[in-house]
C-alpha cells in the first residue's frame, strides 16, 4: 500500500483512515479471487482495476501538482486532445417519414445538376431541431430542398453558421451513408431495359437469359427479414433487460417464426461469430468503412448461420446470413432459453475503434430505421434437400473491396 503511504504524507491523512481504506482494498481483492471466473467476478475486476488505475493517476495529480513535476506541455496536451476528439454519443431519433423524403429526393435528383444528399437533408433539420425529430414537418425538408434544387441557395451557405450541423452530419451519416448509392442488381429480364439485353428488345425474347445486371442508384441496404415472412415489432429499445444483470435493451427485437432467413442489411465482413450467453447464437458484421456493427441475435438452435459463413468472411447486403430463432439467456451453448422467437437486431456505431467492446459503446434505436428499410425487402427461394434459403436475385455493391474473390479477409 505505497500509494496509501504517500498520500498520507503528503495529505496529512489519519492513521486510521488509511487502515480503514487498506482494509476495504484487500476486501475487494478477496472477493474478486473467489469470484474469478464468474460474470459477476469479472465485472467486480474489471472495477477494481478502475479504482486501481484512478488511484494512480490520482497520486500523479497530488505529487504533480506539489513539486510541478507532472506539468505538460502545451503541444503534448493539444495533441491529446486531438487524439480523443470524436463522438461519444448519438441518439438517432429520425423517423422513417423524414428519411423516406429525404431519400426520394436524393433519388429523384441523382442525374440532375443539383444532387441532394439525403443525409445532408436529414442533419441539417437535426441541426435545426436540436436532435429531436418529434418536431418534423414534410413541409419543413420540402422548403429547403425546393430552395436548394432551384439554385436558391447551397447547403454550405445553409450551414456555415449552424454550429452543430457537422455533428449531426457525421453523426447521421455514421448510421446511413452506407445504404444509398449506386450498384448493380440482378433482375428479371422481362424487367430489363432492351440495352441490357443481347437481343436490344425491351422485356426480353426466349433467346435472352433469364436475369441481366444492371446499374441502379437507390437503396442498398435491406430489411433484416426476408421478403414475406412475416414479422412483428415495437419501440422496445432502451427497455429494461434482468437476465444476468439488470440494464437496457440496445436493441430492436422482431418476433417471426423460428427458421426465417435473416439478411445482411449491408455490406461488410463477419466480425463476430458464435454462442454469447445472452445472444445465444450470433452474428455481428462491420460495414467496410468500419462506422457500423451490425448485431444478430437468438438465432435458431442447431443450424444458426449460413453454411458459407466464418469469421472474415464478406457478405453482400441482401445475402441470406442466418435464421432466425430463440437462442440464448444460457451459459450452455446451443440452449433455446428465449421464450417467444425473435431476432435481436442491433447497430453500433464506431467513431474510434477504442470504443468497440467498452463501455463506452454507441447502440442506437433501429425501429423507425427498420420501418424505412422494409422498401427493400430480399427475396429468397428454399435450397432444396437442405436447411438453408438463398436469395433469388443478387447485387454487387461497390463497398466490397475489388480484391474480394476469396470473398474472405487475409489473416492478420
Amino acid at each position: 500500500m505505497k500509494f496509501l503511504s504517500r498520500l498520507q504524507k503528503h495529505l496529512h491523512i489519519r492513521p486510521k483512515t488509511v487502515i480503514y481504506v487498506e482494509m476495504l482494498i484487500l476486501s475487494i481483492l478477496c472477493l474478486c479471487f473467489f469470484l474469478t471466473g464468474t460474470d459477476r467476478g469479472l465485472a467486480v475486476m474489471s472495477q477494481a482495476a478502475g479504482l486501481a488505475h484512478g488511484a494512480g493517476t490520482l497520486w500523479e495529480q497530488v505529487v504533480g501538482n506539489a513539486t510541478g513535476s507532472n506539468a505538460e506541455t502545451e503541444e503534448g496536451s493539444q495533441e491529446k486532445a486531438a487524439k480523443k476528439d470524436y463522438i461519444k454519443w448519438v441518439d438517432f431519433t429520425v423517423t422513417c417519414e423524414a428519411m423516406n423524403q429525404a431519400f426520394r429526393y436524393d433519388v429523384d435528383t441523382c442525374q440532375s445538376p443539383i444532387h441532394l444528399n439525403w443525409v445532408n437533408l436529414l442533419a441539417y433539420l437535426g441541426t435545426r431541431y436540436g436532435g429531436d425529430f418529434s418536431k418534423y414537418k414534410p413541409e419543413h425538408m420540402t422548403a429547403i430542398a425546393e430552395k436548394l434544387k432551384n439554385g436558391e441557395t447551397t447547403m454550405e451557405e445553409l450551414t456555415k453558421d449552424l454550429k452543430y450541423y457537422s455533428y449531426y452530419r457525421e453523426a447521421y451519416g455514421a448510421v446511413l451513408d452506407g445504404m444509398v448509392g449506386q450498384f448493380q442488381a440482378e433482375i428479371p429480364a422481362s424487367e430489363a431495359p432492351a440495352a441490357y439485353l443481347p437481343s436490344g428488345v425491351a422485356g426480353g425474347t426466349e433467346n435472352d437469359p433469364s436475369t441481366v445486371w444492371v446499374t441502379k442508384y437507390g437503396l442498398k441496404a435491406f430489411s433484416p427479414i426476408a421478403k414475406g415472412f412475416p414479422y412483428s415489432d415495437f419501440d422496445d429499445f432502451g427497455a429494461a433487460r434482468s437476465y444476468g444483470f439488470k440494464r437496457q435493451h440496445l436493441g430492436h427485437d422482431m418476433m417471426g417464426q423460428v427458421g426465417t432467413p435473416v439478411i445482411a442489411v449491408e455490406s461488410g465482413y463477419v466480425e463476430a461469430m458464435g454462442w454469447n450467453q445472452y445472444g445465444g447464437w450470433r452474428l455481428g458484421i462491420r460495414s467496410f468503412d468500419k462506422k457500423r456493427y451490425y448485431y444478430y441475435a437468438h438465432l435458431r438452435k442447431n443450424y444458426p448461420y449460413q453454411s458459407n459463413l466464418q469469421v472474415g468472411s464478406f457478405v453482400q447486403a441482401g445475402d441470406v446470413i442466418g435464421y432466425l430463432g430463440r437462442t440464448g439467456y444460457s451459459s450452455t451453448e446451443n440452449t433455446n432459453n428465449i421464450d417467444e422467437p425473435h431476432l435481436h437486431f442491433g447497430l453500433e456505431l464506431i467513431f474510434d475503434e477504442s470504443q468497440k467492446d467498452s463501455n463506452n459503446e454507441i447502440w442506437v434505436s433501429c425501429y423507425e430505421l427498420v420501418k424505412f428499410l422494409h422498401l427493400n425487402q430480399c427475396e429468397t427461394v428454399k435450397v432444396e434437400g437442405t436447411k438453408e434459403w438463398t436469395r433469388v436475385y443478387g447485387t454487387k455493391d461497390p463497398a466490397v473491396p475489388e480484391d474480394s474473390a476469396s470473398q474472405h479477409l487475409p489473416p492478420e
